[in-house]
């Protein structure tokens, strides 16, 4: 048995699952009919809604099946991610990636699989629309065209659900996305006790240039701070817009040095940006330390975050104010 390989944005892309917060939910209508009718339509006895997390597959939707989930190192659905296209295995017994697997071996005895690897909107593969059968199976060009157009009706299913945790104009994570992300990753860092920290910035003046410029340059800043944000963070760290122009970025295994050099290097992306002759972007930053004795959840460690950010905000207005005092 072989294995599936980890995908490239493996970080990403199991940030987007667990902002869909679909993961152990109840069956749905919306994606049960869809595998109904894959199972009727290509007579075969099984057919599952997969979505690949971390060290497991869970089946959002499964028809013929009773199995909840099942391991991730035997999963063919880990496969059909890694590959990044439908996946068609015609006879697992002589296929020497999955010969040996124990779903194979054991039951529910695969012989046939086709597996179309289904996408969040930002090209993230979650899972796959899977049928399987326990005989060995031709699949022609006919029948990967219809896999294909059934997976695309997957895929708006999810997209309507990321809708619900993205942020329409940049693209980040948005508050309810972020918190449900954060959950998950914070819980992480708790078990593993690896150090965890937040960086909550808004933008300095943006009021004004919404009210001197308009908000269609407004938006051009929002979408232009957030490019920045990603180009400078790793694919680790957690970005979102939590509104208006308030930003954050959750940062794990990161020390204090690591959080400083992180914001020099984000001022100087927005100054190189300055420098190309593009508006300047100001924004002030609070900075907090995960500590699970004194934040609860993900809304603490925020406040805590924001109430850093307004002691900067007061202590730089002070230090203008101070020379006009003098003079």
């Amino acid at each position: 048995m072989i294995e599936p390989a980890i995908p490239f944005d493996e970080t990403c892309r199991l940030q987007t699952l667990h902002s869909l917060r679909i993961l152990d939910t109840e069956p749905e209508e919306r994606f049960d009919r869809i595998t109904r009718l894959a199972r009727r339509v290509f007579g075969v006895p099984i057919a599952l809604v997969s979505l690949v997390d971390g060290q497991r597959q869970w089946f959002k939707s499964r028809q013929g099946l009773d199995a909840r989930e099942t391991p991730r190192e035997i999963s063919f659905c880990g496969h059909a991610i890694a590959r990044g296209e439908l996946l068609v295995v015609e006879n697992a017994a002589l296929d020497e990636r999955f010969r040996d697997n124990p779903l194979v071996t054991g039951g529910p005895r695969i012989r046939f699989y086709a597996g179309y690897p289904v996408q969040a909107p930002n090209g993230s593969r979650l899972g796959t629309l899977c049928i399987i059968d326990t005989a060995p199976r031709e699949f022609s060009a006919e029948d990967r065209a219809l896999l294909l157009e059934l997976g695309s009706m997957i895929e708006d299913e999810l997209f309507s659900l990321t809708k619900a945790s993205t942020d329409d104009l940049t693209g980040l994570s948005n508050r309810r996305g972020f918190r449900t992300i954060a959950t998950h990753v914070l819980s992480v860092c708790k078990r593993s006790a690896s150090p965890a920290a937040i960086i909550l910035m808004d933008l300095d003046g943006f009021k004004q240039i919404n009210d001197t410029h308009g908000h269609p340059e407004g938006d051009r800043v929002l979408k232009a701070f957030a490019a920045t944000l990603l180009k400078t963070f790793r694919d680790s760290d957690v970005v979102a817009r939590l509104g208006g122009d308030e930003f954050c970025v959750l940062l794990t295994g990161s020390e204090q040095t690591d959080v400083a050099l992180a914001l020099r290097r984000l001022q100087e992306g927005l100054d190189a940006r300055h420098r190309a002759g593009s508006p300047p972007i100001l924004f002030s930053a609070g900075v907090t330390r995960y500590d699970p004795a004194k934040h609860a959840d993900v809304d603490a460690l925020l406040l805590a975050a924001d109430q850093q950010m307004y002691a900067r905000k007061r202590e730089r207005k002070l230090q203008v104010q101070a020379p006009r005092a003098a003079g």
